[in-house]
């Protein structure tokens, strides 16, 4: 009678059986190392090659943390570790607990070569990376028609900005004539007048699936093409020489997708913030224009030759006041002047000496004021009246003092 195991029994007595064995529980293999991945658990898992066979490997991260290099595409290695079966999915598997270099593989060594000789010509200077355009007019993408890439940048160009238009080249991404294939399609597309952007990429895989984006045929198109390229090759961590190349490098095609559509709701918000900013600078502005119209009509009307003949007016109307004023104090300081000469001459004139006492003696209307002009008849002003006399004597002497000789 056949032993009847469950499925889980003989994948456990599978694993059982090769870790007892002891030729497989330390051992070192040789090979090189294809489709290398690294998860946030920090564990490593990849694919150990040679021309005939590849087996599965994973390096735990409690053993890869000592190692003082990280295992690339290509890279041939020296793995020390154990064989041993993955239960639950039934998987043969070598556990690597220490990686050594063992020389570089024909493919990195070749990739290598391409990247410096291409590095050399600068198709890599970050200086020539072009800015991607804010919202392009459409999007061309190169990449396989069946595969996740096309349906992820349809998924995340609906939900950002639904009427974005999308130009599907259909290519070959992998295997014989997938560089050429590539290469045409991004020049037809890049030809296409409403493309202004173009998203070239295809999913994960191994060193081998991705070779084409690192053949030259590809990376010189993508550095000749006329509108940016965003590549969007593999997984984040594969890196390919069409991605040093692009102008843009996304680790995964929904992600390009992402740096080529523009959101539409935040880009109308930040469009309605742009036009509110500009009407209250318009506002401001006119503001400002009209403050300055206001100063400008103000300057105007103090230069019209209405404005200036009414100031010339209020200026001649205070200068005449002016005038009148300085004037009548003139006037008056002339008039007071007058008066004070006049109460003076009139109290040294005759009409003070009639009143003191004294005659004044005249000769027709001639004043008499020596004996010398003596007439036979003379008039005599008094105080209260004339008196005509006739001349009895005539002495000349000083009236006030001792009698003079008689003439």
């Amino acid at each position: 009678m056949p032993w009847t195991l469950t499925v889980s029994e003989l994948n456990d007595y599978v694993r059982r059986a090769l870790a007892s064995d002891p030729t497989l529980r330390f051992l070192s293999l040789r090979g090189e190392i294809s489709d290398f991945k690294s998860y946030s658990s920090g564990h490593w898992y990849f694919t150990l090659k040679d021309d005939g066979a590849m087996i599965q490997c994973v390096c735990f991260r409690q053993h890869n943390m000592r190692l003082d290099f990280r295992p690339e595409n290509g890279m041939k290695v020296v793995l020390t570790g154990a064989v041993g079966l993955y239960a639950e999915r039934g998987s043969y598997q070598f556990y690597a607990e220490s990686i050594t270099r063992d020389g570089v593989g024909d493919l990195f060594l070749k990739l290598e070569q391409l990247k410096n000789k291409l590095m050399k010509e600068g198709l890599f200077d970050v200086a020539k990376k072009r800015p991607l355009p804010l919202l392009p007019r459409a999007i061309g993408v190169v990449t396989s028609r069946s595969g996740a890439v096309i349906h992820d940048i349809a998924t995340v160009t609906r939900r950002r900005f639904p009427a974005m238009q999308l130009i599907l080249r259909p290519a070959q991404v992998q295997g014989e004539g997938a560089a050429e294939d590539i290469a045409a399609g991004i020049a037809e597309v890049s030809a296409l007048p409403q493309v202004d952007v173009i998203i070239v990429g295809r999913g994960g895989g191994s060193l081998e699936d991705l070779w084409a984006f690192n053949e030259e045929i590809v990376v010189r198109a993508i550095a000749a093409c006329p509108v940016p390229v965003v590549s969007a090759v593999g997984h984040e961590v594969d890196v390919t020489l069409s991605d040093l190349a692009a102008d843009v490098r996304a680790a995964t095609p929904s992600v390009a997708a992402e740096v080529c559509v523009p959101d539409r709701a935040s880009l109308a918000a930040t469009i309605q913030k742009m036009r509110d900013s500009l009407g209250r600078a318009g506002k401001n502005l006119i503001l400002a224009r009209q403050s300055q119209l206001a100063l400008c009509e103000k300057r105007l009307a103090a230069r019209h030759p209405a404005a200036l003949l009414h100031a010339a007016r209020a200026r001649a109307d205070l200068m005449e006041q002016r005038l009148r004023a300085c004037m009548e104090r003139q006037l008056a300081l002339r008039q007071a002047r007058v008066a004070a000469l006049g109460d003076k001459l009139a109290a040294l004139g005759p009409r003070q000496a009639l009143n003191r006492g004294y005659a004044i003696l005249l000769d027709g209307k001639n004043a008499i004021t020596s004996v010398d002009l003596a007439r036979d008849e003379m008039t005599v002003l008094l105080r209260d009246g004339r008196i005509r006399v006739r001349t009895l004597d005539i002495r000349k002497e000083d009236p006030f003092g001792e009698e003079a000789s008689h003439v």
